[in-house]
């Protein structure tokens, strides 16, 4: 089976890492971060400290794994590496089916929705009785559309894939920096930050939330999950970078560093813009008009630029996703989606289940925010597709970064244990904050990962049985 070529360097693995992870997250979930803490300044930045922390960590233990191992998908080689095929399959096989797609198509309608506010569209509600503004047939037509030709771009041209994942890299970090230091010397001027900072000045009671929703550090934890994923994506190009075991470990570490430091900076730089009440109500548009008319378009089209560079990179990692199994000889017909195309040097098949697999959540994510579930029993079982899918994803990386504590001998003590045990640690807080913030929705997401993971075990063993019986007749 012929295999990717390399054609990705380190300044491009730093993108993608950079470049996948700041993307539409830290513009829309600002809003409920500071709900979710009920208005504290304090838990908002504190929990943006935190999962950057976690991410850091957790990074920072693959790419010491990513200097030993190479092979076609990063953390599915890391995992197979260390639990072995089976359990390494399970994670690609999640990764293919419920991660990569269900990121994907968020990244898809968020693109529409903030592309659509820039040219001052007011969207109306595809049913009217349902009062919902948010999923007009304008931006569910644009998302889709957005879906397709990312999808285009990475099968049909995955150079100029690549090339614009730095750019929008560059584009994206614009608004971010500008922001978060305007926003601080206009917050330090006004007063806006010591007004925001001051518990004993924020009106809590002004802040729109809904009233069974669990408030305080950890559910605002749990709420800037969304902003932080994607950086694992950049593994699953591995094969495709020069000099991988040297240039991922670098990016993973640089990039996530990046990420931590931007993404505090904008927060703060925010809070300095506008007061919490009016953010948590408005959002964060609310802020950029103080900046004026002009700056604040320019801000809207950088932000639009930011969404679709994270939509491409996702998408990136989505069409090499079943190609991963495959490579492995496992998964559905292995033989049909390990196919490369020998001008563009891309698994088409692979990148075309992902497309349909981005589709059908894309489908869910839409009618659980159109509220088109309210008319059964359905409404009681439905859930974020944005945040639950990381609530399996890393529970995960522990059997990983325990064999890692046990195998890895060669290592530095303090490498070898200090680090896995501070990742597992950083993710047992994630799992308790996603526990604390959606309740019963983890066991219904859960229930639905249960049935695709025993979907893909299924698969693996028809594809299995028919791979015995061509040896045997070959034989």
């Amino acid at each position: 089976m012929e295999g990717l070529k390399k054609k990705y360097g380190l300044f491009t693995a730093i993108c993608m890492v950079v470049g996948i992870v700041i993307g539409s997250g830290i513009f829309f979930k600002t809003k409920d971060v500071l709900i979710a803490a009920d208005g504290n300044a304090w838990y908002s930045v504190l929990a943006w400290i935190i999962s950057g922390l976690v991410m850091v960590v957790i990074a920072t233990c693959f790419a010491i794994m990513a200097t030993k191992y190479e092979k076609v998908n990063g953390v599915v080689d890391y995992a197979e590496a260390t639990c072995g095929k089976t359990y390494a399959y399970f994670v690609g096989w999640f990764l293919s089916l419920v991660y990569y797609p269900a990121m994907t198509s968020v990244l898809a309608w968020v693109s529409a929705r903030y592309t659509l506010v820039l040219f001052g569209y007011h969207e109306a509600p595809i049913f009217v009785d349902l009062k919902s503004s948010l999923n007009s047939p304008e931006t569910i037509t644009l998302a889709l559309f957005y879906l397709v030709l990312i999808y285009f771009l990475n099968t049909i041209a995955p150079r100029i894939a690549g090339k614009f994942q730095v750019s929008s890299t560059f584009v994206k970090l614009i608004p971010i920096v500008f922001i978060g230091v305007v926003g601080m010397i206009i917050g330090l001027i006004n007063g806006n930050l010591e007004s925001n900072f001051d518990l004993s000045s924020v009106d809590t009671d002004a802040i729109n939330q809904s009233s069974d929703a669990a408030t305080g550090l950890f559910p605002a934890i749990c709420s800037t999950i969304f902003a932080y994923e994607g950086w694992i994506v950049a593994t699953s190009i591995n094969s495709e970078i020069k000099d991988s075991k040297k240039n991922l470990p670098i990016a993973l570490c640089i990039g996530t560093l990046i990420i931590v430091a931007a993404y505090t900076l904008y927060n703060v730089g925010i809070l300095g813009l506008e007061n919490i009440v009016t953010i948590s109500n408005e959002g964060t548009m609310a802020a950029f008009s103080k900046l004026g008319g002009v700056l604040s378009v320019l801000i809207k089209v950088f932000i639009v630029i930011s969404c679709l560079g994270t939509l491409n990179g996702l998408m990136l990692g989505c069409c090499r996703g079943i190609y991963s199994l495959s490579a492995r000889n496992e998964g559905i017909s292995p033989e049909v989606f390990g196919q490369i195309d020998k001008k563009t040097n891309m698994p088409h098949n692979s990148a075309a289940f992902a497309l349909l697999a981005c589709a059908i959540w894309f489908v869910y994510f839409i009618l659980m925010g159109l509220g088109l579930f309210d008319f059964g029993v359905i409404s009681k079982y439905g859930f974020d597709s944005s945040e639950l899918p990381i609530i399996t994803i890393y529970p995960m990386y522990v059997p990983i970064l325990i064999v890692m504590m046990i195998k890895e001998k060669d290592l530095n003590p303090l490498i070898r244990f200090a680090l896995p045990s501070l990742a597992i640690i950083g993710i047992g807080v994630i799992v308790a904050a996603s526990i604390l913030k959606h309740g019963m929705a983890n066991v219904w997401y859960l229930i639905v990962f249960a049935i695709i993971m025993a979907f893909g075990a299924l698969a693996n063993y028809i594809t299995s049985k028919k791979q015995q019986k061509t040896a045997t007749e070959q034989q």
